[in-house]
Protein backbone atom coordinates (compact mmCIF):
# COMPACT_ATOMS: atom_id res chain seq x y z
CA UNK A 1 0.00 0.00 0.00
CA UNK A 2 1.52 3.34 -1.14
CA UNK A 3 2.43 5.40 2.21
CA UNK A 4 -0.86 7.49 3.17
CA UNK A 5 -3.10 5.79 0.88
CA UNK A 6 -6.14 5.47 2.90
CA UNK A 7 -6.91 1.60 4.28
CA UNK A 8 -10.16 0.50 3.67
CA UNK A 9 -10.03 -1.81 5.78
CA UNK A 10 -9.11 -0.54 8.84
CA UNK A 11 -11.61 -0.43 11.77
CA UNK A 12 -12.60 2.85 12.86
CA UNK A 13 -11.51 4.22 16.04
CA UNK A 14 -14.23 3.32 18.63
CA UNK A 15 -14.85 6.26 20.76
CA UNK A 16 -18.42 6.14 22.59
CA UNK A 17 -20.84 3.11 23.80
CA UNK A 18 -24.59 4.08 22.78
CA UNK A 19 -26.91 2.65 25.46
CA UNK A 20 -30.08 2.19 23.77
CA UNK A 21 -33.93 0.95 26.01
CA UNK A 22 -35.98 -1.20 24.00
CA UNK A 23 -39.90 -0.47 25.07
CA UNK A 24 -41.37 2.66 23.89
CA UNK A 25 -37.88 4.06 22.62
CA UNK A 26 -37.29 1.75 19.93
CA UNK A 27 -40.09 -0.41 19.58
CA UNK A 28 -44.16 -0.35 21.10
CA UNK A 29 -44.65 -4.13 21.35
CA UNK A 30 -46.88 -3.60 24.98
CA UNK A 31 -49.91 -5.19 23.75
CA UNK A 32 -48.29 -8.42 22.53
CA UNK A 33 -46.04 -7.98 26.23
CA UNK A 34 -49.20 -8.33 28.18
CA UNK A 35 -50.36 -11.03 26.44
CA UNK A 36 -47.10 -12.89 27.29
CA UNK A 37 -47.05 -11.61 30.66
CA UNK A 38 -50.47 -12.89 32.06
CA UNK A 39 -49.86 -16.15 29.99
CA UNK A 40 -46.88 -16.55 32.26
CA UNK A 41 -47.42 -15.33 35.42
CA UNK A 42 -50.47 -17.93 35.02
CA UNK A 43 -48.57 -21.12 34.16
CA UNK A 44 -46.02 -20.33 37.32
CA UNK A 45 -48.13 -18.84 39.79
CA UNK A 46 -51.28 -20.39 39.11
CA UNK A 47 -52.93 -17.34 39.54
CA UNK A 48 -54.56 -15.01 36.90
CA UNK A 49 -53.00 -11.79 35.89
CA UNK A 50 -55.69 -8.98 36.64
CA UNK A 51 -54.05 -6.26 37.10
CA UNK A 52 -50.17 -5.45 35.17
CA UNK A 53 -47.93 -2.86 36.80
CA UNK A 54 -46.82 -0.06 35.20
CA UNK A 55 -43.37 -1.43 33.00
CA UNK A 56 -42.04 1.93 32.22
CA UNK A 57 -37.92 1.85 32.80
CA UNK A 58 -38.24 -1.14 35.24
CA UNK A 59 -37.07 -4.67 34.92
CA UNK A 60 -39.21 -7.88 34.55
CA UNK A 61 -37.81 -9.19 38.08
CA UNK A 62 -39.45 -5.82 39.44
CA UNK A 63 -42.60 -6.05 37.56
CA UNK A 64 -43.03 -9.99 38.50
CA UNK A 65 -42.70 -8.94 42.39
CA UNK A 66 -45.06 -6.30 42.05
CA UNK A 67 -47.79 -8.16 40.33
CA UNK A 68 -48.03 -10.74 42.82
CA UNK A 69 -48.16 -8.37 45.38
CA UNK A 70 -51.06 -6.95 43.26
CA UNK A 71 -52.90 -10.20 42.20
CA UNK A 72 -53.05 -11.42 45.24
CA UNK A 73 -49.29 -13.17 45.51
CA UNK A 74 -47.97 -14.11 49.46
CA UNK A 75 -45.10 -12.26 49.64
CA UNK A 76 -44.29 -13.49 53.39
CA UNK A 77 -42.35 -16.08 51.97
CA UNK A 78 -39.70 -14.22 50.27
CA UNK A 79 -38.20 -17.98 49.41
CA UNK A 80 -40.77 -19.00 47.44
CA UNK A 81 -40.91 -15.99 45.84
CA UNK A 82 -37.51 -15.44 44.51
CA UNK A 83 -38.20 -19.24 43.92
CA UNK A 84 -40.26 -18.30 40.91
CA UNK A 85 -38.67 -15.90 39.73
CA UNK A 86 -36.26 -17.86 37.36
CA UNK A 87 -39.31 -20.20 36.47
CA UNK A 88 -41.54 -16.80 35.42
CA UNK A 89 -38.77 -15.25 33.04
CA UNK A 90 -38.07 -18.78 31.22
CA UNK A 91 -41.83 -18.78 30.72
CA UNK A 92 -42.13 -15.07 29.53
CA UNK A 93 -39.35 -16.05 27.02
CA UNK A 94 -40.82 -18.64 25.77
CA UNK A 95 -44.34 -17.20 25.56
CA UNK A 96 -43.25 -14.13 24.15
CA UNK A 97 -40.97 -16.41 21.47
CA UNK A 98 -44.61 -18.30 20.44
CA UNK A 99 -45.84 -14.49 19.46
CA UNK A 100 -42.99 -13.35 17.01
CA UNK A 101 -45.28 -13.29 14.38
CA UNK A 102 -47.61 -10.75 16.57
CA UNK A 103 -44.97 -8.58 17.52
CA UNK A 104 -44.82 -7.23 13.57
CA UNK A 105 -48.38 -7.72 13.48
CA UNK A 106 -49.54 -5.73 16.56
CA UNK A 107 -46.46 -3.79 17.37
CA UNK A 108 -44.75 -0.78 15.60
CA UNK A 109 -40.93 0.60 15.34
CA UNK A 110 -41.04 3.90 16.81
CA UNK A 111 -40.02 6.86 14.43
CA UNK A 112 -37.00 7.56 13.77
CA UNK A 113 -35.38 4.55 15.12
CA UNK A 114 -34.17 2.48 12.44
CA UNK A 115 -32.74 6.00 11.01
CA UNK A 116 -31.02 6.86 14.05
CA UNK A 117 -29.20 3.59 14.41
CA UNK A 118 -28.71 3.70 10.58
CA UNK A 119 -26.90 6.84 11.00
CA UNK A 120 -24.99 6.21 14.64
CA UNK A 121 -23.68 3.47 12.97
CA UNK A 122 -22.82 5.48 9.20
CA UNK A 123 -20.79 7.88 11.65
CA UNK A 124 -18.35 5.15 12.63
CA UNK A 125 -16.44 4.78 16.04
CA UNK A 126 -19.48 3.69 18.05
CA UNK A 127 -20.89 0.14 19.72
CA UNK A 128 -24.43 0.16 19.78
CA UNK A 129 -26.30 -1.95 22.55
CA UNK A 130 -29.10 -2.56 24.65
CA UNK A 131 -29.72 -1.18 28.17
CA UNK A 132 -33.50 -2.92 28.88
CA UNK A 133 -35.75 -4.18 31.84
CA UNK A 134 -35.80 -7.22 29.01
CA UNK A 135 -34.13 -10.73 29.49
CA UNK A 136 -31.61 -11.13 26.71
CA UNK A 137 -33.21 -13.53 24.21
CA UNK A 138 -36.86 -11.19 24.98
CA UNK A 139 -34.74 -7.89 23.46
CA UNK A 140 -33.38 -9.78 20.63
CA UNK A 141 -36.36 -10.90 19.67
CA UNK A 142 -38.28 -7.45 19.84
CA UNK A 143 -35.63 -5.84 17.82
CA UNK A 144 -34.69 -8.51 15.31
CA UNK A 145 -38.61 -8.66 14.27
CA UNK A 146 -38.28 -5.19 12.90
CA UNK A 147 -34.80 -5.56 11.80
CA UNK A 148 -33.47 -3.48 14.62
CA UNK A 149 -30.75 -5.85 15.42
CA UNK A 150 -28.35 -5.12 12.80
CA UNK A 151 -26.50 -2.26 14.29
CA UNK A 152 -26.76 -3.81 17.97
CA UNK A 153 -23.89 -6.18 19.76
CA UNK A 154 -26.00 -8.16 22.23
CA UNK A 155 -23.27 -9.97 23.86
CA UNK A 156 -22.23 -6.49 25.89
CA UNK A 157 -25.57 -5.70 26.56
CA UNK A 158 -27.19 -4.87 29.83
CA UNK A 159 -30.52 -7.06 30.74
CA UNK A 160 -33.07 -7.22 33.56
CA UNK A 161 -33.22 -10.66 34.15
CA UNK A 162 -29.41 -10.69 35.33
CA UNK A 163 -31.16 -8.63 38.81
CA UNK A 164 -28.84 -5.70 39.00
CA UNK A 165 -30.35 -2.09 39.32
CA UNK A 166 -30.33 -0.53 36.28
CA UNK A 167 -27.55 2.31 37.18
CA UNK A 168 -25.32 -0.66 37.89
CA UNK A 169 -26.51 -2.17 34.73
CA UNK A 170 -24.86 0.90 32.82
CA UNK A 171 -21.63 -0.05 34.48
CA UNK A 172 -21.71 -3.85 33.71
CA UNK A 173 -22.31 -2.95 30.44
CA UNK A 174 -19.65 -0.94 30.08
CA UNK A 175 -17.27 -3.12 31.63
CA UNK A 176 -18.15 -5.77 29.19
CA UNK A 177 -17.83 -3.34 26.02
CA UNK A 178 -14.03 -2.37 27.11
CA UNK A 179 -13.17 -6.02 27.54
CA UNK A 180 -14.53 -6.93 24.43
CA UNK A 181 -13.37 -4.24 22.32
CA UNK A 182 -10.25 -2.72 24.35
CA UNK A 183 -11.54 0.90 24.69
CA UNK A 184 -11.97 2.33 28.02
CA UNK A 185 -14.95 4.48 27.89
CA UNK A 186 -15.19 7.43 30.16
CA UNK A 187 -17.91 9.02 31.37
CA UNK A 188 -19.74 11.06 28.89
CA UNK A 189 -18.16 8.53 26.17
CA UNK A 190 -21.11 6.52 26.84
CA UNK A 191 -24.87 7.62 26.56
CA UNK A 192 -27.65 5.97 27.20
CA UNK A 193 -30.82 6.92 24.77
CA UNK A 194 -34.32 5.73 27.07
CA UNK A 195 -37.99 7.17 27.29
CA UNK A 196 -38.50 7.55 31.22
CA UNK A 197 -37.69 9.48 34.37
CA UNK A 198 -36.19 6.55 36.12
CA UNK A 199 -33.75 5.66 33.35
CA UNK A 200 -32.70 9.19 33.47
CA UNK A 201 -31.41 8.79 37.01
CA UNK A 202 -30.47 5.40 36.06
CA UNK A 203 -27.81 6.50 33.24
CA UNK A 204 -26.29 9.30 35.92
CA UNK A 205 -25.77 6.56 38.79
CA UNK A 206 -24.28 4.76 36.57
CA UNK A 207 -22.01 7.38 35.46
CA UNK A 208 -23.38 7.79 31.86
CA UNK A 209 -24.88 10.83 29.73
CA UNK A 210 -28.37 10.37 28.71
CA UNK A 211 -30.44 11.59 26.23
CA UNK A 212 -34.09 11.30 26.82
CA UNK A 213 -37.18 10.47 24.03
CA UNK A 214 -40.58 11.88 25.36
CA UNK A 215 -41.70 8.54 23.13
CA UNK A 216 -43.22 6.51 25.92
CA UNK A 217 -45.29 7.17 29.02
CA UNK A 218 -43.68 10.08 30.16
CA UNK A 219 -43.91 13.58 29.33
CA UNK A 220 -40.94 15.85 28.54
CA UNK A 221 -41.36 18.09 31.29
CA UNK A 222 -41.17 15.09 33.45
CA UNK A 223 -38.38 14.06 31.44
CA UNK A 224 -36.51 17.20 32.14
CA UNK A 225 -36.81 17.04 35.44
CA UNK A 226 -35.30 14.16 36.47
CA UNK A 227 -31.68 16.08 34.48
CA UNK A 228 -31.03 14.35 31.29
CA UNK A 229 -28.18 15.95 29.27
CA UNK A 230 -31.35 16.42 26.68
CA UNK A 231 -34.70 15.71 25.85
CA UNK A 232 -36.06 14.75 22.46
CA UNK A 233 -39.65 14.63 21.28
CA UNK A 234 -38.65 11.25 19.82
CA UNK A 235 -35.84 10.22 17.05
CA UNK A 236 -36.75 11.53 14.04
CA UNK A 237 -33.63 14.29 13.89
CA UNK A 238 -31.28 11.84 12.69
CA UNK A 239 -28.31 14.82 12.67
CA UNK A 240 -29.00 16.03 16.24
CA UNK A 241 -29.11 12.83 17.52
CA UNK A 242 -25.67 12.10 16.14
CA UNK A 243 -24.36 15.35 17.38
CA UNK A 244 -25.76 14.81 21.14
CA UNK A 245 -23.53 11.52 20.78
CA UNK A 246 -20.17 12.46 19.30
CA UNK A 247 -20.50 15.48 21.49
CA UNK A 248 -17.18 16.32 23.77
Amino acid sequence: MPPGAPDRHRRPVIHRLVLWNVDLTLVDVAKVARAAYAEAFRKVTGRPLVQLPPMAGRTEPEVFFEALALNGGDLRDAGRSERLLAPFIGELAESLAARRDQLRADGRVLPGAAASMAALAEAGGMVQTVLTGSSRPNAILKLRAFGLDRHVDFTVGGYGSEGYPKGALVRVTRERAQEKYGVSFADRATVYIADSPGDVVAAGNGGARSVAVASGRATSAALREAGPDAVLPDLTDTARIVALITAP
